[in-house]
């Protein structure tokens, strides 16, 4: 069947983050087939880097996002290993939306000095604040539902009173509720909480979205709430976001939950090793994994802390979402290996090698050892003929905007429970680590052979120095023109 000619002609006239230049398109008995020259694809896409760099921003201001995590309100020394995960996939959901150009509010504000310690060791970014949320209008609101009762029951010490929800999940089952929900005993503690998300959503903080700001009800009808919750806290949160629904007719529509599957180490019986012990045990790995690399005791090195800090971090990190966060995780009790091409050990090794590469071009420069960086447009892509390097632009460079934006919808999922995909980013960046690797091991992208014996200048003239002259690994253009591809890798994955 020939191919209709609407078709032909939207092939050939696509373009936009994602897409690679198409620059022939003839049809053949087995459908279209399209051809891409490459040195035409490395200029155009190198060119106008930043339209690939980062997602494309919505054309109008979608859906404002109150990410709600409430482990974030326990005790750091006893925070579970399944609440960690729900904080680690909580931080990333709100780095994704915003490279997105949602507006996301945190929920809630960290009161607890050792947490916000905690999390800045994890380098996670949430807001902090000393101060609580009155939640004495809910109170009222609870009271005159109790006044109104008619039966009289005792209740435990603390208890303001129990609250029938049981209409509500009728209404809502086909949502997702979970039906044995009945009633609810209603809390100071639990009134606070909802205090701070009728705030959050009431009251964006200043600057959070353009033009809505001061307008207290601009948050209601334009804003989704998701809770990020662990698999042992889903149950208690479908109740508060009923109880929300029941004690406030102007609560969100739109309440979302994001359950992340539970948690357990290798060895360790049940759920007996807290988060900061977990993290003490992996920097603890990190630190004989480069003993045994380097030599000596680096944990005593202060010029090392930081970077088993960051490696420690890495490694936590890339454990907690490499998996779907909506299914089992298994931790391994092993030591850590630097050699392996799975972890986040081995990104942020690589991450480092290019940090290291521009370093030393950027020295190498102020020795007049290598040229200023043109412009991209006077550079011979031809002289990137290396299949690593086209690997690295179509599966790395291309493909990152739509990686992005599959990672998370909120707006368009059906039901009670989202779904958020931070493996496919996982996995993006050790396939991106296994080219870049294998690539950096074969060439020499600053153009300096190990055996070169002579000293480069500008351009790769050679300065003789009487010693003995091998073939030069000089800086040429080419040099320029896969110095260009790799310069774009740190700015978008690593």
């Amino acid at each position: 069947m020939a191919v209709p000619e609407c078709v032909f002609s939207a092939v050939t006239c696509l373009q936009g983050p994602g897409v690679a230049p198409v620059l022939r398109c003839a049809p053949t008995p087995a459908g279209l087939s399209l051809q891409l020259q490459r040195p035409a694809v490395f200029e155009r896409v190198l060119g106008a880097l930043a339209s690939y760099a980062t997602p494309a921003k919505p054309a109008s201001p979608g859906p404002r996002v109150v990410l709600h995590c409430p482990a974030l309100r326990c005790n750091p020394s006893t925070l579970r290993l399944s609440q960690l995960r729900a904080v680690l996939v909580a931080d990333h959901l709100t780095r994704t939306l915003r490279a997105h150009g949602v507006c996301v509010c945190s929920v809630p504000s960290v009161r607890d000095p050792h947490m916000a310690t905690f999390l800045q060791k994890l380098r996670v970014d949430w807001p902090t604040t000393s101060k609580s949320t009155s939640a004495e209008t809910l109170r009222t609101c609870v009271l005159a539902e109790l006044n109104s009762a008619s039966k009289e029951e005792t209740l435990p010490p603390g208890v303001l009173g129990r609250l029938c929800l049981k209409e509500l999940v009728e209404q809502r089952h086909a949502a997702g509720y979970d039906p044995s929900i009945d009633n609810c005993l209603v809390t100071e503690d639990l009134l606070s909480v909802l205090s701070e998300l009728q705030e959050a959503v009431r009251h964006w903080p200043e600057g959070g979205s353009p033009g809505l700001d001061g307008d207290p009800d601009s948050g209601v009808d334009g804003c989704v709430v998701v809770h990020v919750v662990s698999c042992e806290e889903a149950f208690q949160q479908q109740k508060l976001d009923l109880l929300w629904q029941k004690l406030d007719d102007q609560a969100p529509p739109k309440q979302k939950h994001l359950v992340c599957g539970p948690v357990k180490v290798a060895g360790v019986p049940g759920t007996l090793l807290t988060a900061p012990e977990y993290y003490e045990l992996r920097y603890t790995q990190v630190c004989k994994a480069s003993a045994l690399k380097h030599g000596g005791d680096l944990a005593q090195d202060p010029a090392w802390t930081e970077n088993f800090d960051v490696l420690s971090v890495a490694t936590i990190k890339f454990e907690m979402l490499s998996t779907a966060p909506q299914s089992r995780l298994l931790l391994a009790d092993s030591a850590i290996s630097t050699k392996g091409t799975k972890s986040g050990t081995f990104v942020m090794y690589n991450c480092a090698r290019l940090a290291t590469l521009f370093e030393g071009y950027k020295h190498g420069m102020q020795q007049g050892l290598y040229p200023a960086f043109p412009l991209v447009s006077s550079l011979d892509f031809s002289l990137l003929h290396d299949e690593g390097e086209w690997l690295l632009l179509f599966n790395s460079v291309l493909p990152f905007p739509d990686l992005l934006s599959q990672t998370v919808s909120l707006a368009s999922t059906p039901g009670l429970h989202i779904t958020v995909r931070t493996e496919m980013v996982c996995k993006f960046l050790v396939q991106l680590s296994m080219d870049f690797s294998s690539y950096y091991n074969r060439v020499h992208i600053l153009g300096v052979s190990t055996q070169q014996k002579g000293v480069w200048g500008t351009w790769g003239h050679r300065i003789k120095t009487g010693k003995q002259e091998d073939e030069p690994g000089s800086f040429s253009f080419r040099n320029l023109g896969h110095t260009s591809l790799v310069r774009c890798l740190p700015a978008y994955s690593f």
